[in-house]
């Protein structure tokens, strides 16, 4: 729905639709998106910017349908798998009727839905490799569980610190702490692996995503300042208290049952890693938005119904304790307030028609797109650029800089939406210009949409 009614946008779903679309065609994983403020039309590859070789499996499917709407599938896809093996381990701890409701608040949750409605990443599959890595842990069968880490560690560089905090907190269960010290230190190897050697193998800057200069210039430099000043942490933690909210609306409507859980150590070593972060640019890892949280709402799910079964466990027949509800109660509970928040996110909008119109000016983009050749190079407004990825290699439309001179031969221009690269829709209009009198002519004007294309033979 959003993305043909354009309410998509190139970050992140151009970015991905490219690097998937190399794989499908037995190549790199490259993004002209991400490769153009290097230079205009280049190409970089997603395996330097984080270490993702888990998306090749999405290849196939281009094969079938070329285009970002097979991602857009493959992630609801991905995340409604994930209720099956959560199924399962739900109803071994606490029974049937307590996993179809936890199948069903964890399918409704805000973090999903929030997921679903920033178009795809690579998260997606997070949830299902989570769920069936606690279930096979539930069930005792180690090597497999070794072996869904191993996989996670596929998906992001960054889950080797989810794999490492799990890992610590099963160093808590006597019977694996052999295998959390396996994850413990595997993870943390895996994580300097990628970030000092694989990824920059692939052109990456180690430095690239680090957010946290308040703690110091690298990561031994922040670990000695984390250690001495141990209370700047609740600090950090508390600024902006954005991330406060974030976290009590994680774990309120699971009635903060996953705290009573070793297993919580590894959804909350990823939170860490985005709540300790100091610096502007990590300013998305702190909310609601997005798709950071849906990394480790699965996990919160598995470690509330440990937490539940653990209460139950400790205080069965215990006076005063003896008069708590049983732990598919309280499994009930956290499914209603799960349930009773979903009109506050994502999910909410389903319910409003004036959702489901296509905006008046989406006639005007169909043509405007109409007017782009196939294979050329565009600069493309951010809301148009998902739908003609397929066929165009798409960049977003950005001004010159100093560092980046050139422009597309093609420009898809919006002059009534402020665009990400552009500091008002007057510098959009002066770009305009500025390309019109560089001699780029106009193929289309309709509705703020404008179609610019340089007719020099250079530029064929």
């Amino acid at each position: 729905m959003k993305l043909h009614t354009f309410r998509t946008g190139i970050y992140d779903l151009v970015i991905f639709d490219q690097g998937v679309r190399g794989y499908a065609h037995l190549g790199a994983p490259l993004s002209s998106v991400k490769g153009n403020w290097q230079e205009l039309g280049s190409a970089f590859t997603l395996l330097g910017d984080h270490f993702s070789p888990m998306l090749a499996l999405l290849a196939p499917l281009y094969w079938v349908h070329d285009g970002p709407e097979t991602l857009i599938v493959a992630q609801a896809a991905l995340f409604s798998a994930a209720a099956v093996p959560f199924w399962v381990y739900v109803r071994r701890a606490l029974g049937a009727g307590a996993a179809y409701s936890l199948a069903v608040a964890y399918l409704l949750s805000w973090p999903i839905a929030e997921a679903v409605n920033f178009h795809f990443h690579e998260y997606a599959f997070v949830p299902l490799i989570t769920a069936v890595l606690f279930e096979r842990i539930q069930a005792g069968r180690r090597w497999q569980a070794l072996a869904a880490a191993g996989v996670l560690l596929l998906v992001k560089e960054d889950l080797a610190i989810f794999v490492v905090g799990l890992g610590a907190g099963l160093l808590f269960v006597r019977e694996w702490r052999r295998v959390g010290a396996a994850m413990l230190a595997g993870g943390a190897a895996f994580l300097c692996l990628a970030t000092y050697v694989i990824m920059p193998a692939f052109g990456a800057d180690p430095g690239r995503y680090w957010y946290y200069t308040r703690w110091g210039a690298d990561p031994a430099e922040a670990l000695g300042h984390l250690l001495s000043q141990p209370l700047d942490i609740l600090h950090v933690l508390a600024t902006p208290d954005t991330k406060l909210w974030t976290l009590l609306l994680l774990f309120a409507p699971l009635c903060f049952l996953p705290l009573l859980s070793p297993y919580a150590l590894a959804p909350l070593a990823l939170l860490a890693e985005r709540m300790l972060a100091t610096d502007a640019g990590a300013a998305g890892w702190w909310g609601t938005r997005y798709h950071y949280n849906a990394a480790i709402v699965m996990a919160l799910f598995c470690a509330a119904v440990d937490g539940a079964a653990r209460l139950h466990r400790a205080t069965r027949g215990r006076r005063p304790w003896r008069f708590l509800p049983s732990a598919t109660v309280l499994a009930a509970v956290t499914t209603v307030a799960a349930v009773a928040i979903v009109p506050f996110f994502a999910l909410g909008n389903l319910f409003k028609p004036s959702w489901y119109p296509a905006d008046a000016r989406s006639t005007a983009a169909v043509e405007a797109m109409r007017r782009i050749p196939d294979g050329v190079l565009v600069e493309v407004a951010n809301a148009v650029g998902p739908n003609i990825s397929a066929r165009t290699k798409v960049v977003a439309w950005a001004a010159k800089t100093a560092s980046r001179p050139e422009r597309a031969p093609w420009i898809l221009a919006d002059l009534k939406d402020k665009q990400p690269h552009f500091a008002s829709i007057q510098a959009q209009a002066a770009d305009v210009e500025l390309l019109r009198q560089r001699g780029y002519r106009e193929a289309f004007s309709r509705d703020g949409y404008v179609v610019l294309f340089d007719p020099s033979p250079t530029q064929g």
